[in-house]
């Protein structure tokens, strides 16, 4: 599964580099290696119908990350190759349910302020509810609050060190999905 993880990464690498803002000349660092490294805890502690979520959320994170974009030509085509990956679970009803749920929890809150979140976080919600329900509902809940934590922390840490205000936008979806992969990993 790492050897999976190494040789995505090194696809996700070109993919991530063609998001890349104007002017960004900076590389892409290890995205193979954590690609890899991401893929085999996720292989070991939460089983192979994982990695390819897992595989995913490393790209779109960065990609986030680095240009604040989680593009539609990759979150969309996730939601099958997601729900194909899960179908040895057998959890598939319930990883879809979960999807849903968490997509319209996260469609209401972009609704009510629309300034405070992008819509690519609303369609990454439904993956992350997807990959989460399929292990448990408990897992669910857990994921969403890792992500939401891993935010929260981060704007703490921009409002303490005067790097921002309560207003600083920042790629919130990054945190949403790397609150996911411990998730994973713990709730197995």
């Amino acid at each position: 599964m790492a050897l999976a993880g190494l040789v995505c990464g090194d696809r996700i690498r070109a993919l991530a580099a063609s998001y890349a803002a104007p002017g960004d000349t900076r590389g892409w660092p290890a995205l193979e290696l954590v690609s890899a490294a991401v893929a085999g805890l996720v292989a070991w502690r939460a089983g192979p119908p994982y990695v390819c979520f897992a595989v995913i959320a490393v790209a779109l994170a960065v990609i986030d990350w680095r240009t604040s974009t989680l593009p539609d030509a990759i979150t969309l085509p996730a939601y099958p190759i997601t729900a194909l990956a899960l179908l040895p679970t057998g959890e598939l009803p319930r990883a879809l349910a979960g999807g849903a749920v968490l997509a319209a929890v996260y469609g209401v809150l972009w609704l009510a302020r629309p300034e405070a979140m992008g819509l690519g976080d609303v369609k990454i919600a439904g993956l992350i509810g997807m990959a989460a329900a399929a292990m448990s509902w408990q897992a669910l809940v857990a994921a969403a609050f890792c992500g939401q934590l891993l935010g929260a922390l981060y704007a703490v840490s921009l409002l303490a060190t005067g790097r921002g205000t309560r207003h600083t936008q920042f790629p919130f979806g990054t945190f949403m999905l790397l609150g996911t992969l411990p998730t994973l990993c713990l709730a197995s």
